[in-house]
């Protein structure tokens, strides 16, 4: 089959649209006006003589709108019917559905009413902790846990406003909260012929504010006989909608063994790869075969579960500053090698990760025989690969396969909020990497010199007919200063930090790549060279970026008044008027990045003097929001909207 990819301007370069056999713009960065918009998708379709349109699992994947658009342009629509994506799109209806075919579902509240007085009640019916979730969507979004009666009006308007923003649709169900529960899915599939199975389970119970971040099959906690109910159970859930193709069903299962049912996602999975790495299936071929009216080639006594698989979502985020997403390009990918590794990337060396679209920049899937061999493979895999350019969680996620519980198989989805409660800090970098790091701004520095000069021999790089003297730096990183001296002869280079002193010996350097001896040690090094002079060095599972402190670029003080965007979003809401009296903590705005909502706060008690943006607006990071008049410093207005627009 020839495969045409659909890529916004952003996009142009992006993976997915060099590997296709064709490829159609289809419009600009924002959502509504390229990937959101079913006419310019159906175009394209019509353009390129294509016959199906594959909705991935993001965006149009689970709107029942755009299938029927699909379906009445003439093309296939690779996936269930309209209809079930909308009785399962609804986590009220589905709810209902699955009440009625017997499937236990979690206690809660999922009518029609939804004055802010009834949801009350029904909460304090119900009995707190209880979550608020969109009925319209999944993803995290729309959802928070409530845990006491006066959390609850803030809760429903914050709930509302993002389930608005992101499905379009504002209503709301309650649920019980289970807490310190496993989450668990079950993959099913169906044909046009009846035919009806199930692929075995996952535990994606690693979880990080409702985001999924390492997945495993099979789960830990399942035992043949709960995987033959799970997996009967959700094959009761996809009859009870008559679907067709891949699904998911999703349950709670908590420390006594009963499962309830939480939702139906109408597509494929993100986490789709350990399924097929442990069954040995190819799910979007299968999609493919059963969306042509093709029948499964196999009956649920046929599958079969070999070894284990684990997932890790690498995003662009950055663990050290809360999770906050992260923008910018890409100037180093280089996926580890091995066997029993996969790699599902959207980024290269050179990708630009713009704010329009989800952190997530690839996925790392590790197989073995045992699940501890899958961990340990896929810890090893983190590790090895380097990413420069922009913050990721990668170091995050090596370290959370080593912690404990995940160790011993007792993930619950309270386990990072219960084990990073101050966020994620990771280690800054020591004296070796520091003079490691000099010595190659240096050598680069040559290299480029070198470049500029017209020919000369590599052998003479850093000759000298008088002895060499040492070139002094001041270098920043993780926002302290260093003072190092490097002297380069002949490709040896000695660097010094505050009394202590490495010999580097030079065996290559190339552009991405350094080749070194350390007091002896061999090294192989990955680096990259930032357009402001900067330099970021990979050392296993951290990487740090260091700047000459002349360039390193100076930020407000935290406590100066100013209110600014910690990365570029979009402003969904603006909290506060001009004069308003406001607390440390207090919610200025509301900006969205990367498909989820962050409240940006005040840093000091004060008052509202400056409002320099409004709804609808996008934002740069480190734009100005908001000045507050308080006890902090004045600090310039460069460097705010204006200045960096």
């Amino acid at each position: 089959l020839r495969c045409v990819a659909v890529f916004s301007e952003p996009d142009s370069l992006a993976p997915h649209v060099l590997a296709a056999d064709e490829a159609i713009c289809i419009g600009s960065g924002p959502v509504q006006e390229s990937y959101l918009n079913s006419s310019r998708i159906i175009a394209a379709a019509k353009k390129s003589g294509a016959q199906a349109v594959h909705p991935g699992y993001g965006f149009f994947s689970e709107d029942a709108e755009f299938a029927c658009a699909v379906i009445k342009a003439g093309l296939v629509f690779v996936g269930p019917s309209p209809e079930a994506i909308r009785k399962m799109g609804n986590k009220a209806e589905a709810k209902q559905l699955m009440k009625a075919a017997g499937v236990l579902c979690v206690p809660g509240y999922d009518g029609a009413v939804q004055s802010d007085e009834e949801l009350r009640r029904q909460a304090v019916a119900i009995g707190f902790p209880v979550m608020v979730k969109a009925a319209a969507g999944g993803g995290g979004r729309g959802m928070r846990l409530v845990h006491e009666e006066a959390q609850l009006e803030e809760a429903l308007r914050s709930a509302r406003a993002e389930a608005e923003q992101a499905f379009g649709s504002d209503q709301l169900i309650l649920e019980k909260a289970i807490l310190g529960a496993r989450h668990v899915e079950v993959q099913v599939f169906a044909d046009s012929h009846g035919n009806f199975v199930h692929l075995g389970e996952r535990d994606c119970s690693l979880q990080r504010r409702h985001q999924k971040v390492i997945e495993e099959s099979p789960s830990p906690a399942v035992s043949p006989m709960l995987r033959a109910e799970l997996g009967a159970a959700a094959i009761t859930a996809a009859k009870a909608v008559d679907y067709l193709g891949a699904g998911t069903v999703e349950f709670l299962l908590d420390d006594s063994g009963d499962y309830f049912f939480l939702e139906m996602n109408t597509r494929l999975q993100v986490e789709h790869p350990v399924t097929e790495m442990v069954t040995g299936l190819d799910l979007v071929a299968l999609q493919l075969s059963v969306a042509t009216g093709g029948q499964l080639p196999f009956a649920q006594d046929d599958i079969q579960l070999n070894g284990h698989a684990i997932e890790a979502r690498l995003c662009a985020e950055d663990p050290v500053r809360n999770f906050l997403p992260a923008t910018g390009r890409v100037t180093l990918w280089q996926p580890a090698a091995g066997e029993n590794l996969r790699f599902d990337a959207g980024i290269s060396t050179g990708s630009v990760v713009s704010p329009f679209y989800d952190s997530l920049l690839a996925k790392v899937i590790a197989r073995g025989d045992t699940r501890e061999e899958a961990r340990t493979r896929l810890k090893t895999a983190l590790s090895d690969t380097v990413l420069l350019g922009l913050p990721s969680n990668k170091a995050f996620l090596a370290e959370v396969l080593g912690a404990p519980e995940f160790i011993a198989g007792e993930t619950k989805t309270d386990l990072l909020g219960r084990t990073y409660p101050d966020g994620f800090c990771a280690p800054k970098a020591d004296p070796e990497q520091i003079m490691i790091a000099a010595a190659l701004m240096v050598l680069s520095d040559q290299c480029t010199a070198q470049s500029s000069q017209g020919y000369s021999s590599d052998k003479l790089l850093g000759w000298s007919s008088a002895s060499t003297l040492a070139v002094p730096l001041n270098i920043v990183s993780g926002g302290v200063e260093f003072s190092a001296n490097v002297t380069v002869n002949l490709g040896i280079v000695l660097a010094c930090l505050n009394g202590a002193e490495r010999s580097i010996r030079v065996l290559g350097l190339e552009e991405f790549e350094a080749e070194l001896t350390v007091n002896e040690v061999r090294q192989v090094i990955n680096y990259a060279k930032g357009r402001d002079g900067s330099i970021e060095v990979s050392f296993g599972r951290f990487s740090h970026r260091f700047h000459r402190s002349e360039t390193e670029h100076s930020t407000a003080a935290s406590n100066s008044g100013r209110v600014v965007a910690p990365m570029p979003g979009l402003v969904v809401d603006v909290l506060v008027a001009n004069g308003q009296s406001v607390a440390c903590g207090d919610t200025i705005a509301i900006l969205e990045a990367m498909k989820m909502q962050h409240r940006i706060l005040a840093e000091i008690d004060g008052v509202v003097d400056t409002i320099a943006v409004k709804k609808g607006d996008q934002l740069g990071s480190g734009d100005l929001i908001a000045k507050l008049e308080g006890d902090g410093p004045e600090e310039p207005e460069a460097g705010g909207k204006d200045a960096a627009g």
